[in-house]
């Protein structure tokens, strides 16, 4: 079982001040997750990352993901077909929190297409942690392997 979030555990000020973000690992038919690339101009730019973004005041975590995935990827997500595989958050005392929620998910309606980042792949489970990818995404993606190495996705 995973620690809970540090940054939930932390002071009210910091919490306060932590930012919620969903990620989604979608897996094609084949076993292949898609990973987008960060525009170049944003912090972290030309690096992959789970397709996501933040939580809005007033949104829950999944409904936050079905509305970021329709705008990145153009995908529409169902709620019920998301599955949660883990999370990555920031170290304490590293300035404002961070908590990444990854979910997968292997059905969804319309083609995925770029929409938002600089372009997309499908790569095999045990290629994305291989992928230059911001430092919270490295623990997002070996969660994911091996949650699909137990075959419980």
């Amino acid at each position: 079982m995973q620690d809970f979030p540090t940054v939930l555990t932390s002071s009210p000020a910091q919490l306060r001040s932590t930012l919620l973000v969903v990620a989604a690992a979608l897996i094609s038919a084949d076993g292949r997750i898609c990973m987008q690339q960060r525009p170049l101009g944003k912090n972290h730019g030309g690096l992959w990352e789970f397709p996501g973004g933040k939580v809005e005041a007033g949104e829950g975590p999944r409904a936050a993901l079905v509305r970021e995935i329709e705008e990145e990827l153009g995908a529409r997500l169902d709620e019920a077909a998301l599955v949660p595989v883990g999370f990555a958050d920031s170290a304490p005392g590293a300035g404002a929190g961070l908590v990444i929620l990854l979910y997968a998910c292997r059905s969804w309606r319309g083609e995925v297409r770029c929409l938002e980042g600089e372009a997309i792949g499908w790569y095999a489970p045990g290629e994305v942690s291989a992928l230059a990818m911001p430092p919270l995404d490295y623990p997002l993606a070996e969660q994911l392997e091996k949650v699909l190495g137990q075959g419980s996705i």
